[in-house]
């Protein structure tokens, strides 16, 4: 009798594990065909004035280059995440702002909230915020989003947070510090546990910098650089800002990305790009 019992326990236990990894393959696949949509857009204009900061050596000596600032909407069936946020929503309807040493002007013609609407969203339909980094130029938008669940590197998260850069870059803390929501990561993360939108740990042009894969089911994927890489020619020659935190972990992470994008056979987008954010565009049709 005992046998019986214990062969019959056995036995269920074998279908209720088919049977959950059953239901499990088949979210899965019902996931697969809900194709995911990515919107772009515009974040704001920088307008470098001295491109030289961007190269250790006297590449862009006396040269001067106009950035692309994009946001990116993914729309996933269990989620709508946003990655990036451009610049502070305080230069809209203002004339182009110069900082103070000179390096940038930087303008912005548009808010978050107005560029949702125009899909049929508001803020509070972004369940998730993921930034590459917490520059000005990322996280501009970021405090509109405060019923978003930010995901962010530990490493990040300290550093923004700190005592110095609250000081020191008050407006970077400024922008993430309304923010509730946390979900702090460290290393690589798979958003919705498929594999088609996964957080790619590159730091060093600051602690906690990343990337974005973006798996699209129409055209292939997008590998989205953050500032690993600032410029085409950047990604060529492995060119680093004077201002990187540390610039044998930026280079580092230029190996793991690109060893990364060509496993995956994906299309890196450099995010400062004209050329790029030209292709992407116009929002606010789904791009891909």
């Amino acid at each position: 009798m005992k046998k019986i019992v214990i062969l019959l326990f056995t036995v269920l236990s074998v279908v209720a594990c088919k049977k959950d990894a059953k239901q499990e393959q088949d979210v899965v696949e019902e996931n697969k065909k809900v194709p995911l949509k990515l919107y772009m857009f515009d974040g704001g204009t920088v307008q470098v004035n001295m491109l030289g900061i961007f190269a250790q050596d006297d590449a862009y000596k006396d040269q001067s280059k106009t950035f692309a600032d994009a946001i990116y909407l993914i729309q996933h069936p269990k989620g709508n995440i946003l990655w990036d946020a451009g610049l502070s929503e305080d230069l809209i309807d203002q004339k182009p702002f110069t900082t103070s040493e000179g390096a940038f002007t930087v303008s912005r013609k548009a808010g978050i909230e107005e560029q949702l609407k125009s899909i049929g969203l508001t803020p509070k339909d972004i369940d998730y915020l993921a930034l590459s980094h917490t520059h000005f130029d990322h996280s501009g938008s970021a405090s509109k989003l405060t019923d978003a669940t930010w995901i962010v590197q530990e490493e990040e998260y300290n550093y923004v947070t700190s005592e110095e850069q609250q000081t020191a870059n008050k407006a970077n803390y400024d922008a993430i510090k309304d923010l509730k929501n946390i979900k702090k990561i460290n290393g690589d993360f798979d958003v919705f546990g498929d594999g088609s939108i996964v957080i790619v740990s590159t730091p060093g042009h600051t602690p906690g910098h990343q990337s974005l894969f973006v798996d699209l089911d129409m055209t292939g994927p997008l590998f989205l650089t953050g500032d690993l890489y600032h410029m085409e020619e950047s990604r060529t020659h492995h060119r680093v800002p004077v201002f990187n935190h540390d610039v044998d972990q930026t280079l580092t992470s230029m190996e793991v990305f690109e060893k990364y994008a060509e496993q995956k056979g994906a299309r890196v987008i450099i995010q400062h790009s004209q050329n790029d954010y030209n292709t992407l565009n116009p929002a606010p049709e789904p791009n891909l």
